[in-house]
This record gives structure tokens, C-alpha cells and sequence, in this order.
């Protein structure tokens, strides 16, 4: 077998990783001692956002971020879940639980984007095919986005039902999001916020939901965003998921 050389393969990827180690640590260790020492005393991000693993989609990025500033959840096509009490493991709700409860962050935002492969793979009913082992299940936690789209798909249509899948898939994920106990007392208290968002990297625009049914709309350069679920957006939505948390914690 021959040996993969890691310093001249793939153009020296990690190299440059390393190399970039070095510029954040000027950066950041030498000129910012302040903020590390902070850090050192623990995290208190107000923001968790709940992302793609899509390597062209890193929120700290998209939005500037500092250390600190966020609490990032990556997974394919930035699907949350239903709660569930099967009693198998769930890294997606744990990272939710731990940074809800334990961190007490105040905004939540669901990120997604355009091009998004795992919501692709859904909407080709990849699954039917065992095209992969692992994905395909995954996205079946958007399979009602699938139903909603089946009768739209046709060749001559396909960005654009994708892009609508992208944002349902959104939508779908708040929706969930909403329907955990622990996410809609705090929301129900105004100590918590949902946003919906999508990132268009092809048009280079950010947009948000301004419900939980949507629709989404262009955010502009300094504008706070008003949450999809919170507040008094989304109210109607919270008195339907205190009734199926209830019914959750039943076993209904």
C-alpha cells in the first residue's frame, strides 16, 4: 500500500491549517490577552447556532465571530430533531440541552444555506437507494419537508425547489427546536429566542424568517433581527408545543 504523504497531499491542506494556527495565535494570544484571560474563567456565549457541517458554511465566519462569541452546533444540513425518550444517545439534542440549560444562552439560530447536499439527498429519496449508511436516516427528520415538496419537484424547477426545501428544512428544525420542554419554558419565560436563518453563499445574502412558518426576507447591514419564535412572534406555535411537550412527557 502506498503512503499517503499528509505535507504534500491535497495541496498541503494541513500545512496551511497549521500555518493558520500561527496567524490566530499572533492574533489573538499575542494582541488580545484580555480576551483569553477571560476565557480561561469559563464560556458565557449569549448565541448558540445550530449549522451545517458544510465546509463553505462556518457560521464564526459568515458573522465575524469572536472566541467566545458562539455556541456552535454542526451536523448535515443543520437538522434538529424531535425530542425523544428512547433512551439512545442524541449529540445534537445533548449540545441543545447543555447549551440551553448549562450555558443559559439567550438566542437561538438555525442556519441554513443554499447548495445544502444533505437536504438534496433528501429530497432525492437517497434513502430508498442506501446510497450512504448513516446519512440518509439522518434526513429523515425532515422527511414532512420532503412530502411538502414531492409534488413540486420537476427538472426544470430543481434550484428552485431546492432552495424552498432549504428554508422548509429550517422551519422544519425550529419547529422541533420549539417542541422540547426545556426550550419552550424558557421561551415562554422571554429569557429565549428562536431564529430561523438561511445563507445564500451563491448571492451572498443572509435572510431570516420572520415566523415559524416563515416567510424569509433579506436582513440589512446593522438591523437586529426579530425572532421567528419568541416574544410575540410565534405565540400560537408555543401553546401548541406546551401541549405535545405534555404530551412528550407522557409518553404520548
Amino acid at each position: 500500500m502506498a503512503r499517503f504523504d499528509t505535507a504534500a497531499g491535497a495541496g498541503g491542506a494541513l500545512r496551511r491549517l497549521v500555518e493558520g494556527f500561527d496567524r490566530f495565535r499572533g492574533v489573538h494570544f499575542e494582541n488580545d490577552h484580555a480576551l483569553y484571560d477571560s476565557l480561561l474563567e469559563g464560556q458565557r456565549p449569549e448565541v448558540m447556532v445550530i449549522a451545517c457541517s458544510d465546509s463553505r458554511t462556518d457560521p464564526a465566519i459568515i458573522c465575524g465571530a469572536q472566541p467566545g462569541d458562539l455556541f456552535v452546533v454542526r451536523n448535515v444540513a443543520a437538522l434538529v430533531p424531535p425530542p425523544t425518550t428512547d433512551g439512545a444517545p442524541h449529540g445534537t439534542a445533548a449540545a441543545i440541552e447543555f447549551g440551553v440549560k448549562a450555558l443559559g444562552v439567550r438566542e437561538v439560530v438555525v442556519l441554513g444555506h443554499s447548495f445544502c447536499a444533505g437536504v438534496r439527498c433528501m429530497l432525492d429519496h437517497d434513502h430508498g437507494g442506501h446510497r450512504f449508511d448513516y446519512v440518509s436516516d439522518w434526513v429523515e427528520i425532515a422527511q414532512e419537508v420532503r412530502r411538502e415538496m414531492d409534488g413540486l419537484v420537476t427538472e426544470a424547477e430543481r434550484s428552485l425547489i431546492a432552495r424552498r426545501a432549504e428554508q422548509a428544512s429550517v422551519l422544519t428544525s425550529l419547529r422541533h427546536l420549539a417542541a422540547y420542554p426545556f426550550v419552550a419554558e424558557r421561551v415562554a419565560a422571554g429569557t429565549l429566542a428562536l431564529h430561523g436563518w438561511y445563507f445564500h453563499f451563491g448571492w451572498g445574502v443572509l435572510q431570516a424568517s420572520e415566523g415559524p412558518d416563515g416567510p424569509f426576507r433579506q436582513l440589512d447591514p446593522g438591523e437586529t433581527p426579530r425572532p421567528a419564535i419568541g416574544g410575540e412572534a410565534g405565540s400560537a406555535l408555543l401553546r401548541s408545543v406546551r401541549s405535545s411537550g405534555a404530551a412528550w412527557r407522557d409518553g404520548g
